[in-house]
């Protein structure tokens, strides 16, 4: 029987999941980040440990963070982000970093999304993630539209860790643009052929109108709108986003994170879900249940708040829904919108 998710984040949820990791970890001999790359434990085996231990301790807390980011600023070349000079977010950031904040607060596994547009960037985090258990799936960067990218499709789908791409406002691409492109439907074509999803980033509202007029023209392709909590919405456009959340709510191959939920508005950050619930309920009321997931954009998020006040917003968010709603959040629609499988 499948796990519920009841009580993400709540007192000491994730106490008996660092102890499962440590009786990994202890007998490897695990340290930092020189070890990321060889710690052999099957990621499925590790989970269920790992959700056992939870279970165990009556506070069952199994989520999937399916946003998070990997990079090392002191690699050879450097990396196209954070800046160097970034004093919250620049520290190198490997598995397991991230299991030493997300642990707490019963999150089990991540997928990797993306932060640099160099495609040798793909097999550094796939080299990273290789034998660890904590990463389930990298959504990568491959430049749609430009020569090559069926070939670079080729090499990294054979990776069962590769489950997508990520194409939008970022990178000085844009998604909107890229509709009069027959190359760029092309080759998003053939991401649908190959069974994987397409993330996009920064959305506003000519980059949501695209993914509903390339969903039209490839009705196979899984889509996940990035961080759409944060979108800004002149009162002007209000109907028109509203015809473009009805555009979603008729499209059940397309998936909503709500992520990067905090927001700062006039010198703070507030935690206090009233200051959020009628973005997400609008948010939920076009995607349902079904069609929504867990991301906590870590550690960009980190100048809004802990990793467990990312975590607590969406929690305090999910508290009055059904226990079957909280554990498609945190864990199940993950596995739909990306085809993860952990072994």
């Amino acid at each position: 029987m499948r796990r519920q998710v009841l009580a993400v984040g709540t007192s000491h949820p994730g106490e008996p999941m660092m102890i499962a990791w440590r009786a990994f970890l202890a007998p490897k001999g695990r340290n930092s980040k020189a070890t990321c790359d060889t710690w052999p434990v099957n990621r499925r085996k590790f989970m269920a440990a790992a959700g056992g231990a939870v279970l165990a301790a009556a506070a069952p807390a199994s989520a999937i963070d399916t946003h998070i980011h990997l990079f090392d600023p002191g690699r050879p070349g450097g990396i196209p982000w954070p800046p160097p000079d970034d004093p919250i977010r620049s520290k190198p950031t490997y598995p397991d970093r991230f299991r030493s904040v997300a642990g707490p607060h019963g999150v089990e596994a991540a997928i990797v999304v993306e932060c640099s547009p160099r495609i040798e960037d793909n097999q550094w985090v796939l080299d990273v993630s290789a034998n660890d258990p904590s990463v389930v799936g990298l959504v990568g960067f491959l430049d749609a539209g430009q020569p090559g990218f069926g070939a670079h499709l080729e090499r990294f789908s054979r990776n069962p860790l590769f489950r997508g791409i990520r194409y939008g406002n970022l990178w000085g691409r844009s998604l909107a643009d890229q509709m009069d492109n027959p190359r760029f439907v092309e080759d998003m074509g053939l991401l649908a052929q190959a069974g994987l999803a397409l993330d996009t980033a920064n959305p506003d509202l000519e980059l949501l109108e695209a993914m509903l007029n390339l969903s039209d023209r490839l009705p196979t392709l899984r889509m996940v709108v990035d961080h759409l909590p944060k979108i800004q919405v002149p009162q002007a456009d209000r109907n028109r986003f509203q015809r473009i959340l009805q555009g979603f709510a008729a499209r059940p191959q397309t998936y909503v994170k709500l992520s990067a939920v905090l927001l700062q508005r006039n010198g703070r950050v507030s935690y206090d879900i009233a200051d959020y619930r009628d973005t997400l309920d609008e948010i939920f009321g076009a995607f349902g249940e079904d069609r929504v997931l867990y991301g906590s954009d870590w550690p960009n998020s980190d100048p809004l708040g802990s990793y467990g006040q990312v975590i607590g917003i969406v929690r305090d968010y999910y508290a009055d829904k059904s226990a079957a709603a909280q554990e498609k959040y945190f864990r199940t629609n993950s596995e739909a919108a990306y085809r993860w499988s952990g072994a």
